[in-house]
Order: structure tokens, then sequence, then C-alpha cells
């Protein structure tokens, strides 16, 4: 039988072919897909234009071991369902893109053995920097960034430690409380989500008792209910309320989902919003001006905080000053949701 000739593979594209085609150097070429500093933006774009022409592929296994970079920047959120961390990730995304970085998320689902677990697979991959969502992390999570040597960021919280991009949860959630007391409000409750290991969660309940506090009110243990999240939590945690005696005449809730299934129990007992009970969410989601009554919220500046917090980390992985703290401060949106009580509660 007469054998077939041998037929050579095609040749997988090189740096010196990306070279060629972007009329650049090779140096150049591997300072752009390095992600070094100091490269034009025309030469950069021409750099990867070409790179993509060509189908190239740089060897990231090779490249970390010369380098020590990974090109690929971590980030473990709480919920990946929750829209203020969708939106927090599409804006750290973009920033981190701009820079040559590519993200690598995970969620944690409130479970801080679940974010250490996963930051760990992570770090053991290979990345550059690592973003976290808030100030309380297991024990053992901050000694292992430390060995691998990585930046890290955190998100959603003012840190009195650690390099941080966020707001005061308190101070926001007390601006809300004041807000229903100057309207008249004198009941207030709160239904939030699980505050184990959530500093948000818990600062933002202790900013609406200590806005109560300093008008001489109270916030009652039967109308403080902490639930799942969702919109059927809202539902539930709004039943729980009705049932522990004289309701309130208004409550804040620990994000819009949760507001929203407050209001659809309210209207199926017969309560008119905001007759009979003002609610405010928290997060400003898209859905919030659409609902009926448009829902009263705290708009935190999720895509704001993303960007601030691609552009601190990457200003660490690549050696340049950065500031340890930024604040974003959040802003109480008014809308329909919310207005004085029909009578002033004793």
């Amino acid at each position: 039988m007469q054998e077939e000739p041998a037929v050579d593979a095609p040749r997988s594209p090189v740096a010196q072919d990306v070279a060629r085609r972007a009329g650049v150097s090779t140096a150049t070429v591997s300072r752009v897909l390095n992600g070094s500093a100091g490269v034009r933006a025309d030469k950069r774009a021409a750099v990867m234009r070409a790179a993509q022409d060509l189908g190239f592929v740089a060897n990231g296994a090779a490249r970390a071991l010369s380098t020590r970079r990974f090109m690929a920047v971590g980030a473990v959120v709480p919920n990946i369902e929750n829209e203020a961390f969708v939106r927090l990730l599409s804006s750290f995304q973009e920033r981190l893109r701009q820079a040559g970085y590519t993200l690598v998320a995970a969620n944690a689902g409130y479970d801080l053995e679940d974010e250490l677990r996963e930051a760990t697979f992570l770090l053991e991959r290979g990345i550059d920097g690592l973003m976290l969502v808030g100030d309380i992390h297991h024990p053992a999570l901050h000694a292992r960034i430390a060995r691998h040597g990585i930046p890290m960021v955190q998100a959603f919280t003012l840190s009195q430690e650690r390099p941080c991009v966020g707001f005061d949860n308190a101070a926001s959630a007390a601006r809300a409380a004041d807000y229903l007391m100057d309207l008249g409000h004198r009941r207030i409750g709160v239904i939030s989500g699980l505050r184990k290991d959530n500093d948000r969660g818990g600062a933002r309940v202790r900013g609406v008792a200590g806005a109560l506090a300093a008008r001489g009110l109270r916030l009652a243990p039967e109308h403080d209910i902490e639930i799942s999240y969702g919109i059927g939590g809202g539902r539930d945690g709004f039943r729980q309320i009705m049932a522990g005696g004289p309701p309130p005449t208004a409550i804040i809730c620990g994000t819009d989902q949760i507001a929203f299934g407050a209001m659809v129990e309210a209207r199926a007992r017969g309560l008119d919003v905001p007759g009979d009970l003002s609610v405010i969410g928290y997060n400003d989601s898209d859905i919030a001006p659409f609902l009926t009554p448009a829902l009263t919220t705290v708009r935190i500046h999720s895509a704001e905080i993303g960007r601030a917090a691609g552009d601190q980390l990457v200003a660490r992985i690549t050696g340049r000053p950065a500031l340890r703290v930024t604040e974003i401060a959040a802003e109480l949106i008014v809308r329909a949701s919310t207005a004085p009580p029909r009578r002033i509660a004793p």
C-alpha cells in the first residue's frame, strides 16, 4: 500500500509575526502583551488588532514564569444575581480590559468558607490582583493573599485598614430614616437580608437605629426583620412585621427586590403605598422607577465603584501610587413610594 505523503501542520503565529503585521518591534509586542506601561495607544491598538487578525495566542504559562504576571485579576462577590454586584463586575471588567487584564469572577453566596475556597482557587491558578466585597472575611484569607504577594481591594465598604472603594453604609441608611422622620413617621421598620458575615447589612440597620435614637425613638425588635433575599423574602418579611403588634408606617428594605416584595404583600393585605405604608429600597435597580408606585431608594453608584476599584487595583499591580480609601457616597432618590403618614403614630 502506498503511503500518503506527510502534510506539515500549519505553523501557529508567533510574536515576530504580530510585530511584522503591526509594524512594530517584537519588544513592543512583548510590552503590550505583558501589560507594561509606556506604549503609545496607537501602537497598543495595532498590536492587539494584529494579534486578533492572526489568531495569535500568547503562551500565558511561559509569560507568567518569566514576568511573574498572569494578566488576570480575580473577584469574589457575595451574590452574582444581585444587580448591584452585576454592575460592579461589569464596570470593573471594563477597566481591567482597558489595561490588558482578564477578569475571573466567582460567587460566594454570603458564605465566608465558600469565599475562602473560591479566592484560594483563584490565587493558586494565578492572578495579579483580587477584588472582594465588604470588610468581613475568613481569618485565613488575608494571610493567603499576603503569601501570594498580590494587591487586593475591597468594594462597597469603607475599611479602617485595607484598600477600599465604597460608601458609608450606616450613614446612607440614617439619611433614609431621617427623611422618613422628617415626613412625620415615628414607627419605622427594617427588612434586611442576611447580616451574618455581612458588614454592609449590619451597618445599615445600625444606621437606622442610630437615627431613630437621635430623635428619642427606637427600632422595635418586632419591626427589625432579617430574611432571605429576593421578592419572596420581602413578602415574608412584611408578613412577620404585620404579626408583631402595631405595624410601622414606613419600612426601609435592604434591597429594591425586598422592597418590591413588601409592596406586593402590603397590596395583598389591602394597604395603600404610600398612603398606609411608605417604602424605601436599596440599590436603585433598573425596575425601581417603573414600579407602581415608583420606588424611593438609596442609590448605590455600583458602576462608579467598579471603575474606581479597577483603577486602584491596576495602579497597585503596576507599582503606581493609589489612594487607600476612595469614598463614593450613596444618595437618596425620592420617588412616589414615600409620603407623610395619614396619622402620625404616637
